[in-house]
């Protein structure tokens, strides 16, 4: 069980990550930065913001509060990026502390408790809460490229009007075993 969960979330992580690099690839640099309003945040920001959290959460996981002392988050929210190759060193930063982190889970502390903000959390509770915030994010950035590239977006998913086309093409090859991302990715 614990394992079969592990490898569920990995996957879960690495279908946000690559909508995100999806949505990258669609924008060109100074679109990273566009911003609806003043007090909207730019995909630059939002990369920043999870970059912040990401380095918090997963440093140090299974031993230190996943807020650190040395995050500054208020920070997270300033147009710091500079450059699309600083985003995306940022973006792979965050996604390889992550990812290291998950790595470092297995059968002898899967039921260790960890802390964010002081609070107590089973590792099942920890890594949900930050799927959860991580897809509400990348569901920005990903709208925001919609925005930003209107009728030139391309579906990262069933386009519209093409539910049936996939459908058929699912079906037609017969029941097998994969990951719900696999459609998607």
């Amino acid at each position: 069980m614990q394992e079969n969960y592990l490898y569920s979330i990995t996957k879960q992580f690495e279908y946000y990550k690559v909508l995100g690099e999806k949505t990258f690839v669609q924008l060109e640099e100074k679109e990273l930065f566009w911003q609806y309003h003043t007090e909207s945040n730019s995909i630059a920001i939002i990369v920043n913001h999870l970059w912040g959290n990401m380095k918090s959460r997963w440093t140090d996981f299974l031993i230190s509060d996943g807020e650190k002392e040395w995050r500054k988050r208020d920070l997270e929210f300033e147009d710091v990026i500079g450059t699309k190759v600083e985003l995306l060193e940022k973006w792979n930063d965050g996604w390889k502390c992550l990812f290291k982190a998950l790595d470092s889970i297995n059968t002898s502390n899967f039921n260790t408790n960890i802390y964010i903000r002081n609070q107590s959390h089973t590792i099942l509770e920890a890594i949900n809460r930050q799927l959860a915030h991580y897809a509400y994010h990348i569901g920005q950035l990903v709208f925001l490229g919609k925005i930003i590239k209107s009728n030139e977006w391309k579906s990262l998913s069933i386009p519209k009007g093409k539910s049936t086309d996939f459908n058929n093409n699912k079906f037609s090859k017969g029941k097998h075993k994969g990951h719900f991302t696999d459609d998607l990715i």
